[in-house]
């Protein structure tokens, strides 16, 4: 990913509620979640919502679908993997201390 994208998509976790948004979206997978269902579980307002997913849309950290009259948001998992690969390679030039766990220490059964 370009340092571009990756200084917006920063930029667009960098608020709680937002966080928030996509630390569910993430959990709940890709199936997603209702928008007035995330609303509902944050506790956000839906004008305030809707401003927090539009910013998380415009960063390509989440996607949206409609379903019926409802619109189903997702956590946007490549731009995910993306951003963490970034910091990763960009950040922690090999440095072992910064390797995720599962590359650099593999369980042992």
């Amino acid at each position: 990913m370009e340092s571009k994208n990756m200084i917006t998509a920063l930029a667009a976790l960098a608020q709680e509620s937002r966080l928030a948004v996509f630390r569910l979206l993430v959990q709940v997978g890709p199936d997603g979640m209702a928008a007035s269902k995330i609303g509902e579980q944050l506790s956000i307002s839906p004008s305030s919502l809707s401003f927090h997913l539009k910013e998380l849309s415009h960063a390509q950290l989440v996607s949206s679908r409609h379903e019926g009259r409802f619109v189903i948001y997702s956590a946007n998992f490549d731009t995910m993997n993306g951003l963490i690969g970034f910091l990763t390679e960009n950040c922690c030039s090999g440095n072992a201390v910064c390797t995720p766990a599962a590359v650099c220490c593999p369980q042992t059964a």
